[in-house]
């Protein structure tokens, strides 16, 4: 098959290398499309925990059941579907146990023709998603379901904060809180974006490269109950500026790197949260695939590159040109 392969740090290239074979429990998926993130350039720029190199990264994907493996109910073949990254999660719903991992690293990820994985990662493609859609929903969805829903405990009479638009993960909060009634709120880098987040159900949003937006943000939106944020870094200090008493700051992420300080006082003083989150069990998995479904949301896709141009759309990702997914249709 063909498969995009990082040969080392900086080196990827579309071979070809062996079919996968699926053992017991697994199942082999035909790939109609794969999206990128973040992770996949980390891995590529060697960034990433636990590199291990040759690899084919990827850890989203949609397609049709190939085969089945032994013990597998051979009625998934043929069958469209999406696929879970999150493997190993554990049996707690708190945390993710010692034996989790992400599709792509260290296991061959859908960045190819074919990949495989236990079937328990399977679910049915949303009918009213494309190929390119499906395939831009499982990591990125199913991270900002758990940060919004079960970390952060949403309320439809919540004031939101999405930090970061443009982002994949950013926009499914971004959607998902909408759609459960709350009012939200954006930030970005780029007045473009936060126009476009408009377009999707945001109230408004603000510049965080501007001085002062967050006093600027609490004049014009009041204070958050919940905030989602992805960067970490400096500008962090300015989200528990904007916190409302009581309110839940949730972290899956650290793009910025980790925040020089930190006045607790501002924490403990208003009672707040800070949460920490990271993708999501199998029962996140499946209550985010249904409120997708039942809502009819679609991800919002930004490029879609043909399977060849794969390493162009790892430069795209790199820039950070993007306002949603980037996919990879392979066939």
């Amino acid at each position: 098959m063909r498969a995009l392969h990082i040969a080392a740090i900086n080196q990827l290239a579309v071979v070809e290398v062996p079919d996968p074979f699926p053992s017991p429990g697994e199942v082999v998926v035909r790939l109609k499309a794969a999206a990128l993130n973040h992770r996949d350039v980390w891995i590529k720029l060697g960034q990433y925990a636990g590199l291990k190199y040759p690899c084919i990264p990827g850890s989203d994907g949609a397609g049709v059941v190939a085969a089945t493996g032994e013990g597998v109910d051979p009625a998934w073949n043929g069958r469209e579907v999406i696929i879970n990254p999150s493997l190993g999660w554990g049996p707690s719903e708190h945390f993710q146990g010692p034996d989790f991992n992400i599709l792509g690293l260290p296991r061959s990820g859908t960045l190819a023709q074919f990949v495989a994985v236990p079937a328990t990662q399977l679910a049915s493609k949303p009918e009213h998603l494309s190929w390119t859609e499906a395939a831009a929903l499982p990591l990125a969805g199913l991270t900002a379901w758990r940060a919004l829903s079960v970390r952060a405990q949403l309320n439809p009479d919540d004031r939101v904060l999405v930090s970061g638009i443009g982002a994949g993960t950013a926009l499914f909060a971004l959607q998902y809180a909408v759609t459960a009634g709350a009012e939200v709120w954006v930030t970005s880098s780029s007045e473009a974006k936060i126009a476009r987040a408009v377009t999707l159900g945001a109230k408004g949003g603000f510049l965080y490269t501007q001085a002062g937006w967050a006093k600027a943000a609490e004049k014009q939106a009041g204070q958050f109950n919940v905030i989602i944020d992805s960067a970490g870094g400096p500008g962090f200090e300015d989200l528990v500026n904007v916190a409302a008493p009581g309110g839940r700051i949730v972290v899956f992420g650290a793009t910025r790197g980790d925040t020089p300080s930190l006045a607790l006082r501002k924490i403990f003083w208003r009672q707040l949260s800070v949460l920490g989150s990271t993708m999501g069990s199998p029962l996140d998995w499946t209550a985010m695939t249904r409120f997708v479904e039942m809502h009819r949301i679609k991800p919002v896709v930004s490029d879609v590159f043909a399977f060849g141009q794969a390493p162009a759309a790892f430069a795209l990702m790199e820039k950070g040109g993007q306002f949603g997914k980037i996919v990879v249709e392979i066939e």
